[in-house]
């Protein structure tokens, strides 16, 4: 039951980052920009961060199996939608709107069902751990497989071997039991729903704004946040009239489950901040095409399979806290010599030691970082922590396109790929300090 699960993860961390080599070919047989193809990114990383409470919700009512399934079936038909794509607004309906939907459809039931089907700590880090290697690679192996398929075929290839794969999991569904009984009868949150969704894509939006219009960035930011401060207070007003909200203020006191969200924002933040930015700048800078962008991608692919694969080892040898903090260290290390590499080396192979660091020490927190913030919640609310984790995750990743992606496109030189990897880098410090921060006896096994 876990490769459904396991691939599903795969999938959806794959198209956040293998659109990331076809900048080039989707921007000229579109007719649109760089900033084109990374507001379509965003939008797909935001549409998965902004619906994920609700999707993570709706597992309670509806069932966690039915969810999965109808999130693969609207995943598979914007894939389909996007292959198909005559022009940008088609593909951000096809890639941004409907996969990111079926996204957030499908990844709360992910986690729930893997929290609830393995209940000992140890195979309940094992299944984890595999989930999130494949999750991982499917992230950092995203623009090797994608320029494959871009080189060889076309870029429109990799939305039908999305659409491939989803079927593939489809099929292997059909053994996956729900533990828990759905419950029709509990309530929705639909005006928290749309609050949670507005604030978090004002924020972002008014990130994507920074390299246009510095008043509309700061209006957008200012917006997002007033927004999300009357849906905290809408919260804690229906748990005052003993109605059920969108999300337990519950979840915002457990100082270890906080302080495990933050390390995984900045993580998925590091990911695809450093994937958006580093193939950007081969390919517009450099002139790379996508099969050789996509190589260089390699050496971060291998370091996070390495790190993964040794994640349930890890976890048995060494405390949570240590492998976050680890991981931490190693990707920040990772980023300071791929840009002195860079900067002091012409050669592709400068970007291969830095890259490999990134990857393997992204491989080696991952794990950990979940198993944190799974495990400090019982089963009655595995649902509303499923999906706010989730969230969190994919809102780094939409900042992570969103911070790095702006400084970049607002300048397409060296000094701006330095700019941006500074930036990644000193939010990476953010994480450490949070990983410094959790409980010392945060084991696994």
């Amino acid at each position: 039951m876990l490769a459904p699960l396991a691939l599903a993860q795969f999938i959806c961390s794959f198209a956040g980052s293998n659109m990331n080599v076809m900048i080039n070919d989707i921007s000229t047989d579109l007719d649109t920009t760089v900033q084109g193809v990374q507001i379509a990114i965003t939008i797909f990383l935001l549409v998965m961060a902004a619906l994920m409470i609700p999707g993570g919700k709706l597992t309670d009512r509806y069932g966690r199996k039915r969810c999965f399934l109808l999130g693969l079936a609207t995943y598979g038909i914007g894939a389909l939608l996007s292959a198909a794509a005559p022009g940008l607004g088609v593909l951000i309906l096809g890639n941004s709107i409907l996969e990111g939907i079926g996204t957030a459809l499908l990844i709360p039931p992910v986690y729930i069902l893997t929290t609830l089907l393995y209940t000992d700590v140890t195979s309940r880090a094992r299944a984890f751990g595999t989930i999130m290697a494949l999750g991982g690679i499917g992230a950092a192996a995203g623009p090797l497989i994608g320029g494959l398929i871009t080189s060889v075929l076309s870029w429109r290839a990799a939305f039908v071997f999305q659409a491939l794969v989803i079927a593939l999991i489809l099929i292997l569904s059909r053994r996956i039991e729900d533990p828990l009984p759905p419950d029709p009868t509990r309530s929705f949150d639909t005006g928290g729903a749309i609050l949670s969704a507005a604030g978090l894509i004002l924020l972002v939006m008014g990130i994507l704004a920074a390299d246009n219009n510095l008043w509309l960035m700061t209006g957008l930011l200012l917006l997002g946040a007033l927004v999300l401060v009357w849906f905290f207070r809408s919260v804690r007003a229906k748990e005052a009239a003993g109605k059920e909200p969108l999300l337990s203020t519950s979840m915002f006191r457990n100082r270890t489950s906080n302080l495990g969200m933050v390390t995984q924002n900045v993580q998925w933040l590091l990911l695809m901040g450093v994937s958006f930015t580093v193939a950007a700048y081969l390919q517009v800078v450099r002139g790379y095409d996508a099969i050789g962008t996509g190589v260089i991608f390699t050496a971060a692919t291998l370091g996070l399979l390495a790190s993964s694969l040794a994640a349930e080892r890890l976890a048995k040898r060494h405390a949570q806290r240590t492998l976050i903090m680890t991981g931490f260290a190693v990707a920040i290390a990772g980023i300071g010599i791929l840009i002195g590499m860079v900067s002091g080396f012409p050669s592709a192979w400068a970007f291969a030691p830095g890259l490999l660091l990134i990857g393997l020490g992204l491989g080696v927190m991952l794990t950990p970082s979940v198993n944190v913030v799974q495990s400090s919640f019982p089963e009655e609310q595995q649902g509303e922590i499923s999906g706010l984790s989730r969230s969190v995750s994919n809102l780094g990743s939409s900042l992570g396109t969103a911070v790095a992606g702006t400084i970049l496109v607002a300048g397409l030189t060296t000094s701006a790929y330095g700019a941006a990897m500074i930036t990644l880098a000193v939010i990476g410090l953010a994480g450490f300090v949070a990983a410094v921060l959790l409980p010392r006896t945060t084991t696994v096994g």
